[in-house]
């Protein structure tokens, strides 16, 4: 029986999918990788009717499954009355050509699924930008051929957001539309690249806050925005989904001891996450990269959060930060009956939802980023008074008196400063 959907006063037929999963033995996480298909075809929208797998040794070179099973999935598409079948893994475009002949139903992969989910997702300029290159890139070798399959899409599952116009293209326009999108990015990039510069000219230290999709990133950053602040209206979104946000959101964060950081919230990575993302959100990415202090946000609740650390682990060393301090943060700890142990040096064990720790997490935030500062007397002349301003906006001043020569200021400063003002340190 097919299903319907009712926007704007529109009847619209839900997509139905068959799920397929090739097992290779090699995959430890095979059956969580299909769950976690299954939440990323909910995230589209996409009713999922019936699951199946299969082991090889190696794919089909003709279906990516056997042909045998190609049969199975075809019966399977008739009893169910099922409108979309999702493979697990990137296919290529003779596998998807083939499947689509015998299956006579749209088929599309893992990747497209993603993609899907982002192009929803996307709302600045910058992600619409990296979405849509992304898009682009997926497509650019799948167009020949491509249109019997694009004469059945007509609207559904990977067929959404910015780059949708773009499948109707030939390879050459297709191409250009690459290289425009790359300029286009190039230049937003131009301006965050010049944001950063900035921040580190006026000594400012940035947190990134990294981790697999849904294990609370956003939620955490609401977590510290609320116990350093009295203002609610910086919040970051967040909600109970993968992707729930692309964008990258910075937010200033001010400690009891007026020290302050950057606190910044970055996409979350995913299993299998497609190569076209990683290299279109390199720019995303930069944040993490250019971080004083990464931290590693996991979903403790989640029986599979080993494996989900080490696929972050996978995209953060493949982008280069290894040679920034990463502190690990358990989150959604609230769901546990008892706190396990972690063999992990750096790492605590926080909630965002009760504020478990949280405070914890600042101190520890606070020593790693500001552990270089020396104590020093100062006295600065009233003719530099600027000196004294900059250092209110940029320091933790301890201590403050106005004396007939000048004011006298006992503050703590990192190297930096400490060299810029060397000469007013008694």
């Amino acid at each position: 029986m097919r299903l319907y959907i009712i926007i704007f006063n529109k009847v619209i037929p839900l997509e139905e999918a068959i799920l397929v999963g090739l097992d290779l033995n090699t995959d430890k996480t095979f059956e969580q990788s299909m769950s976690e298909l299954a939440n990323l075809a909910l995230a589209c929208d996409v009713n999922v009717l019936h699951v199946i797998t299969q082991k090889r040794e190696e794919p089909n070179v003709k279906f990516f499954v056997g042909e045998g099973k190609v049969q199975e999935i075809k019966q399977a598409i008739d009893t169910y009355d099922a409108n979309l079948v999702i493979f697990n893994d990137e296919l290529s475009p003779s596998h998807i050509r083939n499947l689509e002949q015998a299956l006579d139903i749209k088929v599309i992969d893992r990747t497209v699924l993603i993609l899907d989910i982002f192009a929803k997702r996307a709302k600045t300029k910058e992600a619409m930008l990296q979405v849509e290159l992304a898009q682009a890139k997926y497509f650019l070798p799948r167009i020949v051929g491509a249109y019997k399959y694009l004469s059945r899409q007509k609207s559904g599952t990977g067929s959404k957001g910015p780059g949708e116009q773009q499948l109707e293209l030939d390879r050459r326009i297709l191409r250009d539309r690459v290289s425009k999108l790359k300029k286009d990015l190039a230049q937003v990039v131009k301006v965050r690249r010049t944001q950063r510069e900035k921040r580190k000219k006026n000594d400012i230290f940035t947190v990134a806050l990294t981790g697999y999709t849904n294990a609370g990133k956003s939620s955490l950053m609401n977590a510290i925005i609320d116990t350093t602040s009295t203002h609610t209206d910086h919040y970051a979104f967040n909600k109970n989904m993968l992707f729930a946000t692309l964008e990258t959101k910075t937010r200033k964060i001010h400690l009891n001891n007026n020290r302050t950081f950057l606190l910044t919230d970055t996409v979350g990575f995913i299993d299998k996450l497609p190569h076209h993302l990683i290299e279109a959100f390199k720019s995303t990415l930069e944040e993490i990269s250019e971080a004083s202090l990464i931290l590693h946000v996991i979903d403790v609740s989640n029986p599979n959060h080993e494996n989900q650390i080490h696929t972050v682990e996978e995209v953060l060393k493949e982008i280069g930060v290894d040679h920034i301090p990463i502190f690990y943060v358990y989150n959604k700890s609230d769901l546990l009956d008892d706190i396990p142990i972690t063999t992990r040096v750096h790492s605590v064990f926080v909630s965002s939802i009760t504020n478990y720790h949280i405070q914890r997490l600042l101190t520890i935030i606070d020593n790693e980023l500001y552990q270089t500062m020396t104590t020093v007397r100062m006295m600065i002349p009233f003719t530099d008074g600027e000196v004294y301003s900059e250092l209110k906006d940029s320091s933790n001043i301890l201590f403050t008196e106005y004396q007939a020569d000048g004011i006298a200021v006992e503050v703590e400063l990192n190297e930096e400063h400490y060299n810029k003002y060397k000469k007013y340190i008694k």
